[in-house]
């Protein structure tokens, strides 16, 4: 079995201070997907570098407290890719690549369009760019699986109050299009979904830290797990982590089936 875990630490000092690398040695995940760091390499102590077991691999943003997606694995790549190549997004930091054999594990942090509508249009930018991207991914004939948080909620289920944010970014109706086109045109597989197709409060993955969202399960669902077909349907459970909070958002935890997508690939 393979265990791939994503999380948003929205600050990776922060969600260590809290626990977050003591919960993650009880886990036995092999690789773990991070987003917003929040830190650059000298803010880094030895225990965010390589937790015991691991190995880390950082794509940094160039803006100090700002962005930044990490891996651990507990196996070393054969290669490490960071960006898309675009230069602007590249120094924000937000698409870190791996690679073992036939498999890719690629780490991503869609921006947020929420703060301004200046940064609504660089979500809209980026997710033009990465399109062509993504594309590219399926057209290698790999195995990929692309964790991270896409800061969109793809369909009415997938958050509380689906009615009032129609219009808020996240829930934008060109948003989810996008994201539709991503799985219907390209053909990837969210394996959440595929898992627990009518899933609703226990598949939210972030709570605004206004009013009492958290308290009244008041979620979206934004953290998502998209995969390849072959592994995608390797799957065999998730689950989303609430017993203790890192962060605004909880971890998404996939356990894969190896033993169906191992050809080419030596065992974890």
């Amino acid at each position: 079995m393979l265990r791939v875990i994503s999380a948003n630490l929205n600050g990776i000092r922060s969600a260590c201070r809290k626990g977050f690398l003591d919960w993650l040695a009880l886990q036995g995940a092999d690789i773990l997907c991070l987003q917003e760091l929040k830190a650059q390499a000298p803010d880094m102590e030895a225990g965010m570098l390589a937790p015991a077991g691991y190995q880390g691999y950082f794509h940094y943003a160039e803006k100090k407290g700002y962005s930044g997606v990490g891996i651990y694995a507990r196996q070393e790549p054969d290669s490490v890719v960071a960006g898309i190549g675009h230069a602007g997004f590249d120094a924000e930091g937000r698409f870190l690549r791996a690679d073992w054999g036939n498999l890719s594990v690629i780490s991503v942090y869609v921006p947020s369009g929420s703060s301004s509508p200046e940064r609504q249009e660089a979500k809209f930018q980026f997710m033009d760019e990465i399109f062509p991207v993504l594309a590219a991914l399926r057209a290698e004939g790999r195995e990929v699986i692309l964790c991270g948080d896409w800061n969109i909620a793809h369909r009415e289920v997938d958050l509380k109050n689906w009615k009032s944010n129609q219009k808020n970014s996240g829930f934008l109706p060109e948003e989810r299009a996008w994201l539709s086109r991503v799985f219907d045109e390209q053909g990837w597989v969210d394996v959440y979904r595929r898992l627990y197709p009518e899933a609703t409060g226990e598949a939210y993955t972030w709570w605004s830290n206004r009013g009492q969202a958290w308290a009244k399960n008041v979620g979206w669902r934004i953290d998502y797990q998209i995969a390849t077909p072959g592994i995608a349907a390797a799957a065999r459970s998730a689950a989303v982590f609430k017993e203790q909070r890192f962060s605004d958002h909880a971890p998404l935890i996939v356990d894969y089936d190896w033993a169906d997508v191992r050809p080419g690939y030596a065992n974890m």
